[in-house]
């Protein structure tokens, strides 16, 4: 048995799985799908989340559509790799919110056969690229952009638009601070 686990082990061939997109695009609604699929294959799964995110709950990952997963809050990137152990897929929550440490931590995880599946926003609300994800994305294997419906004109959305007046960069938040706006209406409520 311990063979045939080695074997296998060494056999895997570890991939970078990059979910992005605005916000309420279903990213995290895409990475509990695949996790949760993973699970059912009986692969062992291992999911992370930043700490500083509790806004459904303090440790599961949670879909603005309510569905969720046990997850494992951490401070920084370099826990992902303390904790994820002899795991098969790791699944990485709000990846915009990690350090850039993140990029190194899902190579040397994919580099050791995990599947590593990420989901995050990709630009910040003044649509500038966001946190690790760029860099991310340049060395997935594969990228899967999720679209919002503009609740202005209907259109695809790929704008995060915040609605308040602060300026901070991190604002954890939901409906009242952002709403989805396609490129037109993104343009257009910046010149407000």
């Amino acid at each position: 048995m311990f063979l045939e686990n080695t074997i296998h082990h060494e056999n895997r061939r570890g991939s970078i799985e990059v979910i992005c997109g605005s916000m309420f695009s279903g990213k995290t609604e895409e990475l509990i799908r695949r996790l949760k699929r993973a699970q059912f294959a009986r692969q062992k799964v291992e999911i992370f989340k930043p700490a500083a995110d509790t806004r459904y709950d303090e440790e599961k990952v949670v879909s603005h559509d309510s569905n969720a997963i046990h997850s494992t809050p951490v401070p920084a990137a370099a826990n992902i790799l303390l904790l994820s152990g002899d795991t098969d897929v790791v699944g990485i929550d709000e990846a915009q919110f990690f350090d850039a440490g993140l990029v190194e931590v899902c190579n040397q995880l994919a580099g050791s056969g995990v599947r590593v599946i990420v989901a995050g926003l990709d630009m910040d609300y003044m649509g500038k690229p966001f946190g690790p994800l760029p860099a991310l994305m340049s060395t997935a294997e594969y990228v899967t952009k999720v679209h919002a419906i503009c609740i202005r004109c209907g259109q695809l959305a790929q704008f995060s638009h915040r609605v308040n007046e602060s300026e901070e960069l991190v604002l954890l938040g939901e409906k009242r601070e952002y709403e989805p706006l396609c490129r037109v209406c993104y343009n257009a409520a910046q010149k407000k």
